[in-house]
């Protein structure tokens, strides 16, 4: 298990829709596991593969919230939405940034576990914005495509500067 690097926009690989996972085998396993510690020590609640380099429809979760366990995703497609709500969301591919998004509160999803089993869950809340954030990553979109550009261009503002800072 090993922490790896988090991409960053405007990395174009965050850009790129993942391929669907066909081989379960001991080195997703292993891509599983480092998701989780790199999701772990960024801190984040959720993480797709493509954050980190890796061109598969893979998502971990985990909401530390008491109700929810960690979660891993594979091939995960939402099959039913409802009730739009705003919610604010962060990203760790968008270091430092939160704004309003508005997402769907409920929804039904279908994906596969770690081994390939087949699962569907139905969601509401933080775990549907979740939910809908890390497809989103695998689709090659981030929460900052659905702001205004005046709000996305402040946000970008706040980056470059950051990352001029950090040199």
């Amino acid at each position: 298990m090993a922490i790896r690097p988090i991409l960053h926009h405007p990395d174009p690989r965050l850009r790129i829709k993942a391929k669907p996972v066909v081989t379960f085998d001991t080195a997703l396993h292993r891509l599983i596991d480092d998701m989780f510690d790199t999701m772990y020590d960024a801190p984040g609640i959720g993480l797709a593969a493509n954050q980190i380099g890796v061109d598969l429809r893979v998502a971990v979760m985990d909401l530390a919230d008491g109700d929810t366990r960690p979660m891993v995703l594979i091939n995960p497609e939402i099959t039913d939405s409802t009730d739009r709500k705003v919610m604010e969301e962060g990203c760790l591919s968008v270091p430092g940034a939160l704004d309003k998004v508005e997402r769907f509160n409920h929804l039904h999803l279908k994906a596969l576990d770690r081994d390939g089993t087949p699962f569907e869950l139905d969601a509401e809340g933080l775990l549907a914005q979740a939910i809908q954030h890390e497809i989103d990553h695998l689709d090659g979109k981030l929460y900052i495509d659905y702001l205004s550009s005046l709000k996305r261009e402040r946000i970008l503002k706040k980056l470059k500067k950051a990352e001029k800072m950090a040199e």
